[in-house]
């Protein structure tokens, strides 16, 4: 190689590498937005603090005392599920309780995509403990009763006959119900039995954890007539910012 080919290849070389880094220098410098919150409020544990998403609740804070029925959620692991049953929550205008320790921190970007703009029409409580929610159970006032969905439930969902004040109990994705639920559950105190949503065992072990919330609890809003959607239409204005302005799940 004579010293004109080595000249050559000294002159190419650094504009090559100049070149290669201009190239790629913008996915260095430029970083992919990340979708910001608002700041968070609680509308649990007795006013105290809680990182749930902004607004939550507030536009049907005025109705929530006169629910037809409850979801709970034992020890949810999976925040997009608990976001999406969230969004099912408010749809059928019912209240939403959670029972810790979760899967998951309840600022979670997950479940606040999940539950999209809709947080300020569900209302949302989250307990200490089984034993603390029970507590709480006790002192609400009218006719109630815990019902607790499980693969091992000894009444068909569709064949149960629900009534005002039912609370739907379900347990976590990986876990199931514990066993305190299960037996307040089937006490004559404060339980009505447990409920099974039929299918396949062969190769399904489960239905998903809001798929399994949501036919529950639209079964149960059917069967009362959806007389839990009839609350006053000034609760849902759209005086407030959404979250988000298109749904990335549908």
């Amino acid at each position: 190689m004579d010293s004109t080919t080595l000249k050559t290849l000294n002159a190419i070389a650094p504009f090559n590498f100049r070149t290669r880094v201009s190239l790629f220098r913008p996915f260095f410098i430029h970083q992919v937005p990340r979708i910001r919150f608002y700041p968070i409020c609680s509308l649990s544990k007795k006013g105290s603090e809680s990182p749930l998403p902004n607004g939550v609740g507030e536009r049907v804070a005025k109705t929530s005392n006169n629910r037809f029925l409850q979801v709970v959620l034992v020890s949810p692991q999976i925040p997009g599920n608990t976001g999406t049953i969230a969004r099912t929550c408010a749809a059928a205008a019912v209240g939403l309780h959670l029972i810790e320790p979760l899967g998951f921190q309840v600022d979670d970007s997950k479940l606040k995509r999940a539950g999209l703009d809709y947080w300020p029409y569900v209302v949302v409580k989250v307990h200490d403990s089984w034993a603390e929610f029970r507590e709480y159970f006790r002192q609400q006032e009218g006719e109630k009763r815990l019902l607790a969905f499980t693969k091992r439930g000894t009444n068909i969902h569709s064949d149960f006959s629900y009534r005002k004040g039912d609370w739907l109990v379900f347990g976590s994705e990986t876990c199931g119900l514990p066993p305190e639920a299960l037996l307040d559950c089937k006490s004559e105190a404060v339980g009505g039995g447990t409920i099974q949503i039929p299918m396949v065992e062969t190769y399904v072990r489960c239905l998903n954890l809001s798929v399994s919330v949501g036919i529950a609890l639209y079964e149960a809003s059917r069967q009362l007539n959806y007389e839990q959607l009839q609350f006053p239409s000034d609760t849902c204005s759209d005086s407030s910012k959404p979250f988000f302005t298109e749904d990335i799940f549908a």
